[in-house]
């Protein structure tokens, strides 16, 4: 098998590390190059611990020219604002990206600026980006060369819903997605919310009606469900857990006409088919089952008229460098699944 050179760009976070945990095993790539914006440039195994012994490869200073130089394929794994400006200077120098952050996840600049309190400097590439959610846009990741990466929270609770949606089964509107996360997925920088004491035994919603995964979730589920013509419209409410990884959903939605739990569940048996990361299950599904792997586990029911889909996800592989190798598996001509699957 060819060996792709890839480049990771802001490598030390957590799903930075679960990225190159990944490509050190996956038979098509190669890790050229690392960098860090810390001014030591320090080696990956200092940075992770747990690469002792796998690479030796040191981090360096973030240079457009110089990664374009060692690598064909970007990961870009850093926050939000700050990939608008690694992001075109890659991209036009022929590297294909895949954008970990959520700067190019929304097609309106205006939407993004409403949302992340900043103006996108870099609009004309929004357009130009697939979003890079294999179940939904199989077709369209092979030939793109902007990929933007799903959130955790958006990617579980797409899933959950898409076959509902675009079979036309459930109401668009008072669609209500009850959400909550391990600590990861704030990140590795220090913060008071998610610092020990602050934390642990402990439960809290936040971002209540304003977080901005909320966007994304509407218009992904809005073109899923395109042939309708009508917007999707959520209550997404995202709390966090005192546990290292791991999100999971429940999610409320009005049924058009008549559904049993026997016809929704061969719905997403049938819908999810030809996806080898998503598992219709018949129990509950919980953090740890799907914890440490690329799966998406998702069970459906009907109660009280209402239906109740339940999904979760580990946040830091399907919910970002999982899902991530999946993309570059698509545009490598790779099999899906390569790397992720052991």
């Amino acid at each position: 098998m060819n060996k792709t050179d890839v480049a990771i760009i802001g490598a030390s976070g957590y799903s930075a590390r679960e990225l190159i945990h990944l490509l050190l095993r996956h038979p098509g790539a190669r890790l050229a190059v690392a960098t860090s914006r810390q001014d030591e440039a320090p080696r990956l195994d200092t940075l992770h611990p747990s690469l002792a012994k796998r690479t030796d490869l040191a981090c360096e200073p973030f240079d457009a020219e110089k990664v374009a130089r060692k690598a064909q394929v970007a990961f870009i794994c850093l926050p939000h604002v700050a990939s608008m400006a690694a992001v075109p200077a890659l991209h036009d120098r022929g590297v294909r990206v895949i954008d970990l952050s959520a700067d190019y996840r929304l097609k309106s600049a205006g939407i993004y600026a409403e949302w992340y309190d900043h103006t996108h400097t870099d609009p004309d590439r929004l357009d130009l980006a697939v979003y890079g959610l294999p179940e939904i846009y199989r077709q369209a990741i092979p030939g793109a060369t902007l990929i933007a990466n799903p959130g955790c929270y958006t990617s579980t609770s797409i899933l959950a819903l898409a076959p509902l949606i675009a079979e036309d089964r459930i109401e668009r509107t008072g669609i209500i997605i009850d959400a909550k996360s391990g600590v990861s997925g704030a990140g590795r920088s220090p913060k008071l919310t998610t610092h020990f004491p602050e934390c642990n035994e402990s439960l809290s919603a936040y971002s209540v009606g304003r977080h901005r995964h909320t966007p994304e979730i509407e218009q992904v589920l809005t073109d899923v469900g395109r042939l309708t013509g009508e917007a999707v419209e959520v209550l997404f409410t995202p709390h966090l857990v005192p546990m290292d990884r791991g999100i999971l959903a429940t999610i409320y939605a009005q049924p058009k006409g008549h559904a049993t739990e026997r016809d929704l569940m061969e719905l997403y048996r049938s819908y999810y088919e030809s996806s080898p990361f998503v598992r219709v299950v018949e129990q509950p599904p919980a953090t740890k089952d799907s914890a440490f792997t690329n799966f998406c586990d998702i069970t459906v029911r009907v109660v009280k008229g209402r239906v109740l889909v339940i999904a979760c996800l580990d946040n830091l592989i399907k919910g970002a460098s999982g899902v991530a190798v999946q993309n570059f598996n698509l545009i490598n001509g790779f099999d899906e699944t390569t790397a992720l699957i052991v």
